[in-house]
């Protein structure tokens, strides 16, 4: 079976709020329902596109009665280290590196924000996808978020007390393998052509596109051989092309 998922990072109250609008009718039209991932507190100056909506949270709660998994993406979006930790993407992160009481207190108060404007999340990513196991800790101390949108695998895992959806490309493309195929995309910085694309990838390829909330998460297991093969072969890949 081949699912592909739709998850879209870096919500704010300063982000681009007709790119923004414009994916969201787009999503309407074939009723899919994405993962979004929120910045509770962003100081990141490159998501400081435009001015600060007031009614930023009550999107976020529409976007969240209409079905839309809402993701902790991080605290403010900003870099602290330099390490990759357990999914290394590049080697810079908000969270891996961090000591865990730093971690605890990043998840604590943007778990407080979110919940002060009615929200709460059961997802978490963090910027650049990378975190390490003081983020789960700090998770698990901190929130009660236990599913996790990152890494390479052919389909959802569990680790430890997590679920781990996979979060393999940043662009569509047809996929020639079963298996849970995350797309995850920038609304911020999609062009109008690149939204021109993602509306008739969709159309053309609408039978395989499944809302995060109908996913079946009630028998997933551990992380199978042939998903960590094509996490050892996608690393490596990014090591010898000197990617970081």
């Amino acid at each position: 079976m081949k699912q592909y998922l739709i998850r879209l990072d870096d919500a704010c109250p300063t982000m681009n709020f007709s790119r923004w609008r414009v994916i969201e009718e787009i999503l309407d039209k074939y009723h899919i329902a994405p993962l979004v991932g929120i910045v509770p507190s962003c100081e990141d100056q490159k998501l400081m596109i435009g001015a600060e909506d007031p009614s930023f949270w009550e999107r976020v709660f529409s976007w969240s009665n209409k079905g839309w998994a809402i993701a902790l993406h991080g605290y403010n979006h900003v870099y602290s280290s330099t390490a990759a930790g357990i999914n290394p993407l590049w080697n810079r992160s908000e969270f891996a590196g961090l000591s865990l009481d730093e971690q605890r207190e990043k998840i604590r108060r943007g778990i407080d924000i979110m919940k002060k404007n009615h929200i709460d999340p059961q997802y978490f990513f963090a910027p650049s996808h990378t975190f390490d196991n003081n983020t789960l800790i700090a998770l698990k101390k901190e929130s009660n978020i236990r599913i996790i949108s990152d890494t390479i695998a052919f389909e959802a895992y569990r680790k430890d007390d997590f679920i781990i959806i996979p979060c393999q490309l940043g662009h569509f493309r047809a996929i020639p393998f079963a298996g849970t195929w995350t797309f995850c995309f920038h609304p911020n910085m999609m062009s109008e052509t690149d939204i021109k694309t993602f509306d008739e990838f969709i159309y053309n390829n609408r039978d395989f596109f499944y809302s995060f909330d109908k996913i079946d998460l009630c028998n997933v297991k551990g992380k199978s051989l042939s998903s960590k093969l094509l996490s050892f072969m996608y690393f490596t890949y990014r090591k010898v092309r000197g990617l970081k």
